[in-house]
């Protein structure tokens, strides 16, 4: 049986459908046995053997018609299934890469003393089997066997693994191919060979399979379908084309994936650009034309919306050190109807620094290391938005930054800032942490932190005009101020943090190089003296200063209104409600004008006044006394400490209690006198000065019993002697906060005059 299978086999490789290469040279007669010989596969074979139990007729004619008929045929299939190794590019393809079974066992019929085929005088055909080597492995791993094993070993082994690419199998190969380190010589170099992947489009060997899918994955999102080793060229891949705030740009396959792509783009950091845009805009109104910085450009998308809305008032650069990135960027400005000036030498930066400001519509593209961009050139904006971390990058952002400039830096390495990683945050900000309920704001103020380190050892201090940390990212706007003195003052307010691990309640340290022989002293909570052990740790150092500016926030949601950004303005109005720590009864807008005499961090910001027509309403003329109410009301917001950190109510509230509405919560603590805002950090989140024991007694005051669920919302009724108790601590707290409130109440005539038309509700209700 295994005879006739054999002679199956072989008749099938005579036949046509499988037009197996013979060539005419092959037909001589055998010296040796005086009859006609056949060639199989280039390989001359006696021409008279004898089978053990079978005969199969071939006429001789059909095998000189067949070998005439194949003769060019086999010439181009040999070419493209055999490696040429004296070819030059295009190279053939590697002998482990085939399109079917078929073409990988013919490459097994090429080896010499394979198959021995004879035809006898009396055109009998018998037909022996004999042992044959695998083409991919070496002698060592696997030796010649018959016909029907080495099938198997190449369709289980070499087939069934390997890796399918347009239409073509990339096989394991167990050949030598590898390069080995120079130290492995001899015997030891087949030791360390191992199995392997041909890359069909470099030519890279890979040792892994899925390590094989992955690189030739990337090979098809940089759009480097087209191999070296396949004589027809692949069709690149369309780019899709996405449009953000009326801005066009091209994106690669899995665009949103960093590992995956070149040209990063993420949908999800919509927000985040529409706020740095806005910040860039108020820039622009107090100066122009601003030379702006994109540090990491990528698809572009942030530099060409600078351009493309603020137009002659900004001078935009797009940087990017990948090359892949940097022609993406320049289709991107040609989608955009943008004029390019590229440069790509770092020679070259002093004539593009003096030809940019020629044409409005013109963005400067350049491929450089940020660090090196931001070394040689000063700008007045400068935006970080690296991969993970942007601490590499703060000394030389600050290096060259122009006086009243503005630093913008998102960082995305969220797992070590909000406290998944506390090693890594501790390597890269010098800080430690824990993970708290305010965690988010934590992150935020170990990034201004870092800041402004970087900041002062360029003699250089900031003033934080806006700190935003959401689920993807932590994002903070600074504007520098030069000078020693800034430098001072902006270094003292790094401090380290004292937190309670029982209740959470949380402290700044005292400033001074004083030791406390016990810190706990400063904790308004009790917990140290009431629980064995230790029950406090230090975090830092943090920066505990404001981490908004009002004004600044004002002209944001002004412009984002201008510009119809509709995403970024519920967040600015949120913004502006914790910025004045002011509840939605006590919250409006002034205009953008009225913020045109407020002081940021001791520096006068002038914008562009306008005619006497924006300071009336329907015919009144501002008097002096309105005036001098907004200054008292500007000078007592920035004598007001702003609250540091949140409580969230869920968080504390009582067991088997029902708590109260936010909203109604929230005026439960102004009306004791506390200031009192909602936060974005935290959606049920309080910002208040009042202490966490007095918002716990306030909080149980006004929760109900959970079985009275149906009973209306009120205070619960307490012993008399801890009413009393209250009621001073509360009167004794409140008393600065009166005050304060007063004189809110007396200015907001005032703030009502300089309300616009738009919304003045806050975004958080």
């Amino acid at each position: 049986m295994a005879a006739e299978a054999a002679a199956e086999a072989s008749l099938a490789r005579l036949s046509p459908a499988r037009k197996q290469p013979e060539r005419e040279d092959d037909d001589e007669e055998n010296p040796e046995g005086g009859g006609e010989s056949a060639a199989l596969n280039g390989v001359v074979v006696p021409g008279k053997e004898k089978s053990s139990n079978l005969d199969v007729k071939v006429t001789e004619s059909e095998l000189e018609t067949e070998g005439k008929g194949t003769e060019e045929e086999s010439t181009r299939e040999s070419d493209s299934n055999i490696l040429d190794v004296s070819s030059d590019y295009p190279r053939e393809k590697h002998i482990s890469i085939q399109r079917h079974l078929a073409d990988l066992e013919k490459l097994a019929d090429l080896k010499e003393g394979e198959f021995t085929m004879a035809v006898s005088e009396t055109t009998d055909l018998h037909v022996t089997d004999e042992k044959k080597p695998c083409p991919l492995c070496p002698e060592e791993k696997f030796k010649a066997c018959y016909s029907h094993k080495l099938h198997r070993h190449l369709q289980n082994l070499h087939w069934k693994v390997s890796v399918a690419f347009e239409g073509y199998r990339m096989c394991i190969c167990h050949l030598p191919c590898r390069p080995v380190k120079p130290n492995l010589i001899g015997d030891q170099t087949f030791s360390k060979m191992g199995a392997h992947y041909h890359c069909i489009i470099c030519s890279a060997t890979i040792t892994r399979r899925t390590d094989m899918i992955g690189h030739i994955n990337r090979h098809v999102n940089k759009g480097e379908t087209e191999s070296r080793f396949i004589t027809v060229p692949a069709p690149k891949s369309s780019h899709e084309v996405l449009k953000e705030s009326a801005t066009d740009v091209q994106v690669l396959p899995n665009y949103s994936t960093p590992q995956k792509t070149d040209s990063y783009f993420n949908p999800k950091m919509k927000l985040n650009r529409q706020l740095i845009f806005c910040a860039l805009a108020v820039l622009a109104e107090e100066r122009k034309p601003i030379e702006c910085l994109d540090a990491f450009g990528a698809t572009g998308i942030m530099g060409l919306q600078w351009a493309k809305h603020l137009r002659s008032s900004v001078k935009v650069t797009i940087n990017d050190c990948n090359e892949n990135s940097v022609t993406m960027i320049q289709e991107n400005c040609h989608l955009n109807k943008m004029k390019v000036k590229l440069h790509t030498k770092e020679e070259d930066n002093d004539e593009a620094m003096g030809d940019g400001g020629e044409n409005s519509d013109t963005i400067e593209v350049t491929k450089m290391d940020a660090n090196v961009i931001m070394h040689l050139r000063s700008f007045d904006f400068i935006h970080l938005d690296p991969f993970g971390t942007s601490v590499n990058y703060l000394d030389s952002a600050f290096r060259n930054v122009r006086n009243l400039g503005i630093v913008s830096l998102t960082s995305t390495d969220i797992s070590s800032l909000y406290a998944k990683a506390q090693h890594v945050a501790l390597r890269h900000y010098g800080c430690n942490i824990v993970r708290t309920e305010y965690y988010k704001e934590l992150a935020a103020r170990i990034v201004i932190a870092a800041v402004t380190r970087a900041a002062a050892r360029c003699n250089k201090g900031i003033e934080v005009l806006l700190a935003v940390a959401l689920e993807h990212f932590v994002l903070v706007v600074v504007r520098v101020l030069r000078g020693p003195s800034p430098a001072d003052d902006s270094a003292k307010k790094i401090r380290y943090l004292i937190h309670c691990q029982w209740c959470e309640e949380r402290i700044f340290q005292k400033e001074g190089n004083m030791v406390e022989e016990n810190p706990y002293q400063q904790l308004p909570c009790d917990c140290h003296g009431s629980m064995p052990g230790k029950t406090a740790v230090v975090l830092g150092p943090l920066w505990s200063g404001a981490l908004f500016n009002t004004g600044f926030l004002r002209r944001m949601l002004f412009e984002a209104v201008q510009y119809g950004l509709d995403e970024a303005q519920p967040l600015l109005k949120t913004l502006v409600c914790e910025a004045d720590c002011t509840t939605l009864k006590h919250f409006s807008i002034h205009s953008l004008y009225d913020e045109n005499k407020q002081e940021e961090c001791g520096v006068y910001i002038k914008t562009p006044n306008t005619s006497a027509e924006s300071y009336l309403v329907h015919g009144k003329r501002k008097s002096d006394e309105v005036i001098r109410n907004a200054a008292k009301r500007q000078k007592s917001e920035n004598s007001a400490e702003h609250p540091a950190f949140y409580y969230n109510i869920h968080r504390h509230s009582i067991k088997g209690m029902n708590m109260p509405k936010l909203n109604k919560f929230l005026n439960y603590l102004s009306e004791a006198g506390y200031r009192v805002s909602r936060t974005h950090f935290d959606p049920m989140g309080v910002r208040t000065n009042a202490p966490l024991a007095q918002f716990k007694t306030i909080l149980m005051k006004y929760s109900t019993p959970t079985y009275l669920g149906g009973q209306a919302e009120g205070p619960v009724h307490l012993p008399e002697d801890v009413k009393a108790g209250e009621q001073v601590q509360a009167a004794a707290d409140s008393k600065a906060g009166d005050a304060e409130f007063l004189e809110d109440d007396k200015s907001g005539v005032a703030a009502a005059m300089f309300t616009k038309d738009y919304p003045t509700h806050c975004a958080a209700d």
